[in-house]
């Protein structure tokens, strides 16, 4: 099954940078996630906290 897939990728031209634009996108979306929760103000935090228990 791996022959497969490997084969079937070597033929994709530009294959490899596929691998990078990914990690770029989820490296940034964790860097901004933790941005931002560092940066909140402790009353939104609480506010955001207590949603579920909302009705």
């Amino acid at each position: 099954m791996f022959k497969f897939i490997k084969g079937h990728m070597e033929t994709i031209g530009d294959i490899e940078w596929y691998p990078i634009i990914s990690l770029t996108i989820f490296f940034t979306f964790f860097t901004l996630m933790v941005i931002r929760v560092v940066l909140m103000k402790k009353e939104a935090y609480k506010e955001e906290s207590e949603l579920p228990l909302d009705d």
